[in-house]
Formats: structure tokens, sequence, C-alpha cells
């Protein structure tokens, strides 16, 4: 009961607007540049909550910046509970069609033909997109299936959406997984870019680790924050140290850092130029960092055109209670409903 009433806390103090019988939650804008904006969040990861994270990047959207938000999930088709272990079924895609900007932070998804179309219309339109974390591998499509392309694995499209769109797809852990928190720090040549604006060495933090990337990053992707491996789980611990293996070699985790934020400018299948913010980053408990949410506001303002009026000092509170869960597979708060948060938020 505890965990459910943290999770319905997401949504405390939201202007939400959704029948009860919607699997979804829409969030109706305040004041603020984003005004006439609207952002679509698709969950659906088994591991970094981000049934939870999303929803309070979108209350912080939606009241602090005035963008109109709408924030899907993976939902079990019998009992039409949030279920990030259901992967091929995220009702409400539709909402894609008139949306601004697509944040996207799902992991190994087997979406039907009909719920991928509009992810792939979207994306091929040439607006913009966010990918966070478990994003890199977002689908895991079968080879005799219509979109397989997509797929995390697929050898045509070297990469699938997580390579080609983000600027790549799973490699490895480069941190150690569960007991090396990571924090981001600065790229120099991007020290101006406006996704940075407030944000100094350190002020971006995730309780998850580095991911591996190959390097040189794709043509088009500008890194903007590199991963420091963490000695622990704190934000405020050290770098972790250097390891001397058995053959006497040293493997520093921190030379090179890996880049964990980065945008891409790509051509679409449209022909326009799109917009594309990608970060390693994303388990839930991240967002109970200002930088961490800073970051992930600014670069919203980024990819849909407003980064002139990107603010240092703009408001990046949480909104209502937030008391995200540890990460962890399995760990995510069972038998709720989208419906079951708007009553509780109303």
């Amino acid at each position: 009961m505890k965990l459910m009433l943290l999770f319905v806390a997401l949504l405390a103090s939201a202007t939400v607007n959704v029948a009860a019988q919607d699997p979804w939650i829409s969030l109706s804008p305040q004041k603020g540049p984003g005004a006439g904006k609207h952002i679509v969040f698709i969950t659906g990861d088994e591991e970094y909550r981000s049934e939870q994270g999303m929803p309070q990047m979108a209350k912080i959207l939606a009241q602090h910046h005035g963008f109109r938000c709408t924030v899907l999930f993976s939902i079990d088709p019998e009992t039409g509970c949030i279920d990030p272990q259901v992967n091929d079924n995220i009702p409400g895609l539709e909402a894609l069609d008139d949306a601004d900007l697509m944040v996207l932070f799902t992991r190994f998804r087997n979406l039907p033909d009909k719920q991928m179309k509009h992810i792939v219309d979207f994306v091929e339109s040439g607006k913009p997109v966010i990918g966070l974390r478990t994003s890199t591998h977002a689908f895991d499509i079968p080879g005799d299936r219509e979109y397989r392309r997509w797929s995390w694995r697929n050898g045509d499209w070297d990469g699938g959406f997580g390579r080609q769109v983000m600027g790549e797809t799973w490699v490895n852990h480069h941190g150690g997984h569960g007991w090396q928190s990571s924090s981001g720090i600065i790229v120099e040549a991007a020290s101006k870019h406006p996704i940075l604006t407030g944000i100094k060495d350190g002020d971006v933090w995730d309780p998850s680790d580095v991911y591996t990337v190959r390097l040189p990053l794709p043509k088009g992707c500008e890194p903007l924050l590199l991963g420091r491996v963490l000695s622990g789980m704190s934000p405020d611990d050290g770098p972790c140290e250097a390891e001397t293996r058995d053959d006497g070699t040293v493997f520093d985790k921190n030379n090179p850092m890996m880049p964990i934020a980065w945008t891409n400018v790509r051509k679409s299948k449209s022909g326009k130029k799109q917009r594309v913010f990608s970060s390693t980053f994303g388990a839930s408990r991240s967002f109970t960092r200002e930088g961490s949410r800073r970051m992930l506001v600014n670069a919203c303002y980024w990819c849909v055109g407003l980064k002139d009026q990107i603010d240092a000092k703009s408001k990046v509170d949480i909104v209502g209670d937030y008391e995200p869960t540890k990460f962890g597979f399995g760990k995510h708060i069972p038998d709720i409903r989208p419906a079951d948060l708007v009553k509780t938020a109303q």
C-alpha cells in the first residue's frame, strides 16, 4: 500500500484530463514558453522505472513550462494495469499524430505493427526525438515483421533505431551495474550549448551505470556530457579507481570517459533535418537531482526550437511528492492503472 501511495503521489496537484477507461494520462498545461506544444512520453522498460520518472518530468514541463503532455505506458491488456514487463502493448500511440516532440524510454519492445506505425511515422516525419537510457535498444522486433529494421540488432539498418536515430545501440555496461553510479562531466567544447544552460560538472547524476558507446559517435552527433564512473551509489562519491587486471594491465573506466548525453542532427526520411537528444542516463532516481531535471527540460526546449527561451534559473522543482523506488528487474509497483493515478490526483 505504501508503494502505491508513493506512485500515485507522482500526479498529485497536477491538472489531469483522462477518461476512467483511458490507459494513459494527459496533463493540461499552465502558462509558459511551451504553450501550444505537445510532448508525448512513451514509457516501457522493466528496470529503470520510466513509469515513475516520466510522469514527474511531464508534470514539471506542464506545470512550470506550459507544455501539454501525454504519458503512455506498457499496459497488461487483461488487467488494464501498468506493467513494464508486458513488451507488446503501449496503447494511445495515436497521440503522436499531433505531437511536437516524442520522448522515448523503452526497452526491447515488440509492439504490433499497428502501434509501431505511429512511432515510425513520427520519426520519419522529421519531428524531434528524445531517447533515454534503454532506448538505445528500444525495440526487439522479429525478422519476419514489417518494422524489423527498427530492432536493436538489425544488421540491414545498422543497430536499428538506437544506432540510426539516437546515435548508438546497446553495447555493454561500462560502469559497475548496481554498485557504481555516474555523474555528468561537461565536454569543454560543448560548454556553451543551450542544453547545458544552468548545469555544471556533477549536477547531472544517475544511480545507474555508464553505458559503453563506440567512439567516436556517428557523424552528426555532438557529445555534451561525459559519464564519470563513481566509486559507489551516492552522488557525493568520488571517481572509481583504476583496476589492475590479472595480466598486469591497468584499466581505468574514466580514461576515456564515455559520452552519456549528446545531440544528433540527422536527415530524416522526409528530408527534414531532425533534432535528436540522447542520454544513457534516466533511472527514476536520477530526477531527484535538479541538474538531471534541468538537462531534460532544456533538451525539450532545444528540440522544439525554443532554445532562446532556455533560462538557467527556470523552475524545475518537483511537482507534488516524488519518492521513486530503486531500479531493478521485477520491482515495478503492481496493480496500478492510469485511472487510479487520476482519481487520486483529483
